[in-house]
């Protein structure tokens, strides 16, 4: 699978990118909201003027009384503030939605990771609530608040 967004490429990671990532997961920019994946299988390296600068991965509920998909993704530090992430994120909503058939989708950032909450606002994704204690952090161990965001297809920009 190959995606092209207006700035960004997602793409499978390949073996050759997990080094990158492992990187890139453990900037403290990026180890604040990301503990380091297990695995890297499954996940779409996203690919800004040929250099992987991240990673976006998706899941799918599949019973058709709740259907809907979720999307996380990390981008490197050096990176944040450019319109890479909304458009990654853009980019694999649209596909999810037109050639996946999902209706709605959701998103979890860390209820404190403004700036992720506003470039998925961004892309059309609105506040649905806060989930309370909702994940460990990898750092300290204690449970951090989440906020729920989701996107009905005719809400994405």
């Amino acid at each position: 699978m190959r995606l092209h967004g207006n700035q960004v490429v997602l793409r499978a990671v390949t073996e050759s990118d997990i080094g990158t990532l492992d990187r890139i997961v453990r900037e403290p920019e990026v180890a604040a909201w990301w503990s380091p994946p297990e695995d890297y299988g499954g996940m779409l390296a996203v690919v800004f003027e040929g250099e992987v600068v991240g990673a976006v991965q998706f899941h799918e509920e599949t019973d058709p009384e709740f259907r809907h998909a979720g999307i996380d993704i990390f981008l490197t530090a050096r990176q944040h503030g450019k319109g890479l992430g909304t458009d990654a994120v853009r980019t694999l909503a649209r596909w999810l939605v037109e050639e996946r058939g999902h209706h709605r989708l959701t998103i979890d950032p860390a209820a404190a990771n403004t700036a992720a909450i506003r470039c998925y606002a961004g892309v059309g994704f609105k506040p649905v609530g806060i989930m309370r204690a909702y994940a460990r952090d990898h750092r300290t161990g204690t449970w951090q608040d989440g906020l729920l965001m989701d996107l009905l297809a005719a809400e994405l920009t």
